[in-house]
């Protein structure tokens, strides 16, 4: 049978449907499903010792601390510590705090993402070289690593359940300011060595109003407990660096875009 043939019969085509009101499929959506793909991993990079910056592909930005020598790096006044954060933007906003206070940012694993995240890399914007951030695997590696650090240091868990209000707080040079998850806060083994001596510190908390609301964003606790602890030490860290220009294309497309 020929074409002619069945266009006299009035055979249907394949995904055309007549459109005769007695036909009850009037309209289809046809769905286009995209193939499963696994998602890609990468390694966690692990600084210990000596090393002071990661920046290989595959890990975090590229050119993190670059823009920091390393004189600077190793006479960091303060530190701040994350352990196990979940929220990939969290992190980047607090790494760009660190730049702005010339402070060291230490990521304790295990972390809830990769560091290679996007939304990592955006809010921290284009600050990644003026930071340095150095990733310990577990918190075992990080007390191993804090503990052969030279010169005076004490390790403040800032925690909900803190003794101590952050602003009547003595905060002294050397002294390493630790986050908890967003989800979990400080682990068990965290919160014990920052009440142990001969390093611990003791807990800080930042007051609230526990009505509506049960904990501030990650991001807000650090910079309010950074720049209180800058404020009394006469925010020696913070020197304006030549090197850091808002005159560049790339800095007028990115400033304050994700902030």
């Amino acid at each position: 049978m020929d074409i002619t043939a069945l266009k006299c019969l009035n055979i249907p085509t394949p995904f055309h449907f007549p459109s005769s009101k007695l036909s009850p499929l009037r309209s289809f959506t046809f769905f286009h499903f995209k193939p499963f793909r696994s998602p890609r991993f990468f390694p966690l990079s692990s600084l210990n010792g000596s090393a002071e910056i990661a920046s290989k592909e595959g890990a975090l930005p590229r050119g993190v601390g670059e823009a920091v020598n390393g004189e600077a790096s190793r006479s960091k006044i303060l530190q701040v510590v994350l352990v196990s954060p979940q929220i990939p933007g969290n992190t980047g906003c607090i790494a760009r705090t660190c730049a702005a206070s010339a402070v060291g940012l230490h990521l304790v694993g295990p972390l809830g993402f990769q560091v290679d995240d996007t939304k990592l890399k955006r809010a921290g914007l284009d600050y990644w070289p003026y930071v340095v951030v150095k990733i310990h695997d577990s918190w075992e590696d990080f007390r191993d690593y804090f503990r052969q650090q030279e010169g005076e240091k004490r390790l403040l868990a800032f925690t909900k359940r803190g003794t101590k209000i952050h602003s009547d707080f003595s905060y002294r040079k050397g002294d390493y300011l630790l986050f908890g998850s967003e989800t979990s806060g400080l682990p068990p083994e965290a919160l014990l060595d920052c009440k142990t001596e001969p390093f611990g510190g003791g807990t800080i908390k930042i007051p609230m109003v526990e009505t509506y609301v049960r904990c501030l964003n990650l991001s807000v606790s650090v910079g309010i407990a950074l720049y209180e602890a800058s404020r009394q030490l006469n925010y020696e860290s913070q020197v304006p660096s030549e090197s850091c220009s808002d005159s560049t294309e790339e800095s007028f497309i990115t400033e304050d875009i994700f902030a």
